[in-house]
């Protein structure tokens, strides 16, 4: 996910981590400001729903102007991972189970 907070008060001239929580304020909401700057620096780990809802509520916006979906990366650098079923097999893929090593002593698979 992308998080827009910073483009969502610029579209309501607020440009500084104080005149947002001036904002929040104003709805009812009141975060440490430090709170208000770990949100406004960067993206955050978690956002409590009942904060996102006062999130909206004081910048006059929704959901989706707040965080927006990105594709995922693939380890190759890609955009898009392909979906399969589990267990599904192609070319590529590893077998589904480890198989024993030819030659020196042989392991017993482990249970399923």
């Amino acid at each position: 996910m992308k998080w827009n907070l910073r483009w969502a008060a610029a579209k309501r001239d607020i440009w500084r981590p104080s005149d947002l929580l001036k904002a929040f304020e104003a709805v009812g909401f009141t975060p440490s400001l430090s709170k208000v700057a770990a949100l406004w620096s960067g993206k955050p780990i978690s956002v409590r729903l009942d904060d996102l809802d006062m999130i909206c509520a004081a910048l006059g916006c929704t959901i989706t102007e707040l965080l927006e979906a990105e594709p995922l990366a693939t380890a190759e650098g890609g955009q898009e991972q392909t979906k399969r079923a589990v267990g599904a097999s192609d070319e590529t893929s590893r077998p589904a189970r480890p198989t024993p090593r030819r030659g020196g002593p042989r392991r017993s698979l482990p249970p399923n």
